[in-house]
């Protein structure tokens, strides 16, 4: 029970359909009632034209917990929220509801972002050990000739020892993978034409440079106007034969019109989480190659791993409750760089 003089933050649940469900468990629900004033089980689909019961619940909000599929908080929206002072996003980017108009009224926003980047550099430290023992490869001849008489031959040149990995962009998610791949015997090169200072161990270099060295090639930089398909034909080709290539960003940072002849004479090996368009059209040859591993989005949270992120939102939305600082404030000059 709480007080009649209730001091607690008003909050409002703002994401899609069934979204709610599949972040929050019981307990997240009884932790945010403890937290805040909310009605855990009033979801805001639509902010642009509210029901009564709705509408009430965002004039009265002082915070937003927002998920995938949140209404993009225009001038409109945001009128109608006068208490408004904090968006806290249980999910990763929020440049699709962060407008600009929430910068101008001052809103303090935060993201999960932090508690996605694990499982897809997970998924990418086990792509980049995969490549280096040629799994892909080796379990389809397997499946065909049924013997193991060939492997110890057809192996020589596999193995993951020293070799080079080329991380292309430093962010959340590239960081990570690079602080997974510290246990084992790899170079590591990195390119991202912001960082200055790279991590220790890793060299930094130029985007070229990594593609010529590098027997995996793993992109985690932004969608922005310059990464578009910032891995195009020069870089391609700049490949070494055998180079494995691995997207868990967005499809349209790789130009894959350059990149299908060098998968169709399989000169190199893909695994593709994302491609563009999202879903490749039916006659691809992306779904048919041996040497393409192709992945339906599923690199980040999935399942379970959803309730990393609300614990993470939860958890910045109790500081703001105790007037502590977000721990993954996000600012608009963040999003010039960053997804």
């Amino acid at each position: 029970m709480h007080p009649a003089t209730d001091n607690r933050p008003a909050l409002l649940l703002a994401m899609g359909p069934d979204t709610a469900d599949r972040l929050l468990t019981d307990a997240h629900r009884r932790r945010l009632t403890a937290l805040t004033r909310t009605d855990p089980h009033l979801v805001a689909h639509d902010l642009t034209t509210p029901d009564a019961r709705t509408a009430a619940a965002l004039a009265e909000a002082e915070l937003l917990l927002t998920g995938w599929g949140a209404t993009p908080l225009t001038t409109e929206v945001l009128d109608r929220a006068p208490r408004l002072k904090a968006v806290v996003h249980a999910a990763g980017s929020v440049k699709h509801h962060i407008t600009d108009a929430c910068w101008d009224r001052g809103l303090r926003v935060t993201t999960a972002a932090a508690a996605n980047a694990l499982p897809v550099a997970e998924y990418t430290l086990a792509a980049i050990l995969f490549a280096g023992k040629q799994v892909l490869r080796s379990a389809r001849r397997y499946a065909e000739l049924r013997t193991d008489d060939a492997w110890l031959t057809e192996s020589a040149a596999w193995g993951n020892h020293r070799r080079t990995i080329g991380i292309v962009g430093a962010s959340r998610i590239g960081r990570r993978v690079i602080e997974l791949l510290r246990p084992f015997d790899f170079e590591i090169l990195l390119y991202d034409p912001y960082a200055e200072v790279p991590p220790p161990g890793v060299e930094l270099t130029d985007l070229d440079d990594l593609c010529a060295r590098s027997t995996v090639v793993s992109v985690h930089a932004p969608q922005l106007p310059s990464t578009y398909r910032m891995i195009g034909p020069a870089q391609l080709a700049a490949m070494p034969d055998g180079t494995t290539l691995i997207n868990t960003a967005r499809g349209s940072l790789i130009d894959e019109t350059a990149l299908l002849p060098h998968l169709l004479s399989g000169r190199l090996h893909a695994t593709l989480d994302v491609t563009d368009p999202e879903l490749p059209p039916v006659g691809s040859p992306l779904w048919t190659l041996p040497n393409v591993l192709l992945t339906p989005h599923v690199a980040g949270s999935l399942g379970n791993e959803l309730h990393r992120m609300t614990d993470q939102a939860l958890e910045e939305v109790r500081r703001y409750v105790h007037g502590e600082p977000f721990a993954e404030e996000v600012r608009a000059s963040d999003l010039q760089h960053s997804a």
